[in-house]
């Protein structure tokens, strides 16, 4: 069962590491997940991230100040 953006981002705020399908969210969905889990402790690990572009990847891992890390196998 895929949880919602709203669930993901407060569960990244509440300290808690995921990881998550590129194919299913949406890039500023992914962005704003990778901001709530900035500063928390938390790890996003963002499978099947070649489906998105280098710039994208690059505003995600951004937006997650160093939070993200993507499978780019």
């Amino acid at each position: 069962m895929s949880k919602s953006t709203a669930d993901l981002k407060s569960i990244a705020a509440s300290g808690g590491g995921m990881v998550i399908d590129a194919r299913k969210y949406s890039t500023a969905d992914l962005k704003s997940i990778a901001a709530s889990a900035s500063g928390k402790g938390s790890r996003v690990f963002v499978n099947h991230a070649d489906t998105k572009s280098t710039a994208d990847l690059k505003s995600i891992a951004a937006s997650g100040g160093g939070s993200v890390v993507f499978d780019l196998s």
